[in-house]
């Protein structure tokens, strides 16, 4: 559903990209890369430092990331995986499917960073690595543990992260090669969520929910959902990726919003991290943080490439592979609720979308803003109507309320028929609201709208919710 491009069999042909990096950048990579690699062994020489580690690796994951998309973007194309950008005065053919190359390194970060939070629990707090003669009191291992030593009960959590992540990435490449149908795809991110939910079954197993205050005289203070609360956290996983993956169509936006979404929910992981140790969620916020931080890295090296104008397209795969991160954390870290406020956008771009996602409008194959070579500007993108297929008196009625709640572009002749709907996504809408606009500001408007939004719903979530809930955790 990225909708910005066609691909394998593209019209046009550009020059081979360059796939080798200026002088410039190879000094700054090679510097970060470094200066990472430094920080890293210096954590050797303490108790692990997890979270300085987990920075030093998302460094590392950037400059691989941004490397490795310069080196193999051509690769990629001459295997067919390229696609035309379609709002651009001259449509140049780009590398498709970056995510891949975003989901790999990530995956490779996240599994070298596995000794770091857990090798004091695995080894020293076991009497592990041969020394099983050598005995820790408890008092011991649990000195420090605020950020230097990560509890091991979490291991089986991150492994099934892993594994959930590594199901995503492999189908969403999948969908990148076949070009899977969208009523099909819908369902991708369920199979990949069943390693969490497992793990979370047998590790965990809470399906209790808090009841708010006006509810709890009659179904108590904790509501326990039992099977129910595994099929909740089946919809957030694929809910999560798909609105990543249909909130998409310029370039940049997909990227802009998982990094905007990835970077208030370690915002929320902070707030934890500053509160009086021992917090009961702060585990838990820790865990999220080892998550995000190396996506973040490999997130703003793919930035890099697709922010307007676009040089590389990030394909489904990234859509997919942001999406299940989000969920991942959520789900393991207990915060579905406020990853939800953080979507909000997305969630009304999915519901706005039912119209056509349904079938109730016609809905064509990609609903891009539609590029004005005259002006460079973009406009909204249109199903158009012809006076022997009009819509069904309800849908009708649906299209005229919209359009006098400025919710819908529609125009109509002097019958009263239907001309022209503009399509249903919110990046059209707000070209309704806002007027043609070029591509790159539309691009920021959304993304800005996107923080504002999320920075609304943190406020909710820790501030508001007090109006019917008893107490906010990060206040215990």
């Amino acid at each position: 559903m990225t909708g910005h491009h066609t691909t394998q069999h593209a019209q046009s042909h550009s020059p081979a990209a360059s796939t080798t990096l200026s002088s410039t950048e190879s000094i700054s990579l090679l510097s970060l890369s470094l200066a990472c690699i430094g920080i890293l062994a210096n954590t050797f020489q303490g108790d692990g430092e997890p979270l300085i580690a987990s920075l030093a690796l998302s460094g590392l994951a950037f400059a691989g990331t941004y490397a490795l998309i310069r080196w193999l973007g051509p690769t990629f194309m001459r295997s067919g995986l390229k696609g035309v950008d379609m709002s651009k005065q001259t449509r140049r053919e780009l590398p498709e499917c970056m995510g891949a190359i975003c989901a790999v390194v990530y995956l490779l970060v996240v599994i070298v960073f596995i000794p770091f939070p857990f090798y004091k629990d695995i080894v020293a707090a076991t009497s592990g690595g041969g020394n099983r003669d050598v005995v820790l009191r408890v008092e011991e291992v649990q000195r420090g543990r605020f950020l230097h030593r990560f509890p091991h009960g979490k291991l089986a959590s991150y492994l099934s992260a892993i594994i959930s992540l590594q199901s995503i990435a492999i189908l969403g490449i999948g969908d990148d090669l076949f070009d899977i149908r969208w009523r099909h795809k819908f369902f991708i991110p369920a199979f990949a969520s069943i390693p969490l939910l497992v793990v979370y079954f047998v590790d965990f197993g809470v399906t209790s929910i808090v009841m708010p205050i006006p509810l709890q005289p009659y179904l108590g203070e904790l509501f326990d959902l039992g099977p129910l609360y595994y099929a909740y956290m089946a919809c957030v996983a694929i809910f999560s990726p798909n609105s990543i993956n249909i909130l998409a169509g310029i370039n940049g936006i997909e990227v802009t919003q998982s990094i905007v979404v990835a970077l208030l929910l370690a915002f929320n992981d902070c707030l934890y991290l500053l509160t009086p140790y021992p917090h009961p969620a702060t585990d838990s916020h820790l865990f999220s943080l080892f998550l995000l931080l190396p996506f973040l890295g490999v997130s703003f090296a793919l930035l890099w490439y697709n922010w307007y104008p676009a040089r590389a397209f990030v394909g489904d795969t990234y859509c997919y592979f942001a999406g299940m991160v989000f969920a991942t954390v959520a789900i393991l870290g207990h915060f579905s609720k406020t990853l939800m406020l953080l979507l909000l956008p997305q969630a009304f771009n999915f519901v706005y979308s039912v119209p056509q996602l349904f079938g109730l409008v016609p809905c064509p194959r990609h609903r891009l803003p539609r590029f004005n070579k005259r002006t460079g500007l973009m406009e909204p993108s249109v199903t158009e109507w012809v006076p022997e297929r009009q819509p069904k008196p309800a849908v009708a009625w649906m299209l005229r309320m919209l359009g006098r709640l400025g919710l819908l572009m529609v125009k109509v002749d002097g019958d009263g028929k239907f001309v022209e709907t503009s399509n249903f996504t919110i990046i059209n809408l707000w070209l309704v609201w806002r007027g043609p606009l070029r591509e790159d500001r539309l691009a920021g408007e959304i993304t800005a709208m996107q923080a504002v939004v999320g920075l609304f719903g943190l406020f909710v979530r820790h501030r508001l919710a007090l109006l019917i809930f008893k107490e906010d955790n990060w206040g215990l």
